[in-house]
């Protein structure tokens, strides 16, 4: 049995795992339970998972979570002790303590001095707030992807998947370029059916088969706009560039899809120090 068909019998397992993780998130997750879903010693498993993933499965965990409650501080009002015990810290000076740690500063600050604030709009009397955005004409991309189905805060899921099976079947590369692409406005379709689909670019000789699907982005002229700082506070900068830079553009939106290119990987940069350009399409 050669290496690629030996890493190829354990790509159902990736997937199953790393699902599980994702839809279990609430819960104290044991090791044990992992293997038996992997169908594997633990001893074994753990190894085979960071090999594929590049990081523990103590720290997937806790960066998921780290994440999912980052979303939670900027988009809903929830007591950050009830976010806290969500994200598996009863004791709310450790989740102070760990979410200063990786954000800069703790979860109540967080939530009104984080980077989302920048991107609201100024109250009366304060200047506008003004970012960088580039025009920028590009090729079409063809991409090969996996679908998700579900809150946009979750498509790391999809991601998980598509790189897991990359690396079981032999073609994962380092310098693959990751690709967001998002179908539909998270204000107007419940989150439960917001579509998307995690890519990377190239990929015309990897075969579309089961999960992947291929894509293209339509080449022609965008704005570009970077952005820096968590996944979770992106929406923001989505909200300023309909409703402030748009406006005083003088450009049209084109009838094409916007997408986020993802310039640095979350498994070894910190969330504040994330960057991903987020491309508008124009006329």
């Amino acid at each position: 049995m050669n290496g690629q068909t030996a890493w190829s019998l354990y790509e159902n397992r990736l997937q199953r795992v790393s699902a599980y993780i994702y839809d279990h998130l609430d819960e104290e997750l044991d090791m044990a339970r992992l293997a038996e879903i992997a169908c594997m010693s633990s001893y074994h498993w753990h190894r085979i998972y960071r090999a594929v993933h590049g990081e523990t499965l103590a720290a997937t965990v806790k960066r998921l979570r780290l994440h999912r409650a980052a979303g939670d501080i900027v988009r809903t009002d929830l007591d950050i002790s009830e976010i806290a015990k969500r994200s598996g810290y009863p004791n709310l000076q450790s989740f102070n303590r760990i979410f200063k740690a990786v954000y800069g500063m703790p979860p109540a600050r967080y939530r009104k001095e984080g980077s989302h604030t920048v991107f609201q709009p100024p109250l009366p009397g304060k200047a506008t707030a003004m970012f960088d955005v580039t025009l920028k004409t590009i090729q079409p991309i063809d991409l090969i992807g996996v679908p998700h189905r579900g809150s946009y805060m979750q498509i790391g899921k999809a991601f998980e998947t598509l790189f897991g099976t990359l690396h079981a079947r032999g073609l994962a590369k380092p310098d693959m370029r990751m690709i967001g692409v998002y179908f539909d406005d998270p204000d107007i379709v419940p989150a439960d059916e917001l579509r998307s689909i995690a890519c990377v670019a190239g990929g015309a000789d990897i075969a579309a088969d089961p999960p992947f699907e291929r894509r293209r982005i339509d080449g022609g002229e965008y704005a570009v706009l970077r952005h820096k700082g968590p996944y979770a506070d992106m929406h923001k900068a989505y909200q300023w560039l309909y409703g402030e830079w748009l406006p005083v553009s003088g450009r049209q939106l084109r009838d094409a899809l916007m997408f986020e290119d993802y310039l640095n990987n979350p498994r070894d940069t910190p969330p504040t120090g994330l960057l991903t350009d987020i491309y508008m399409p124009l006329v």
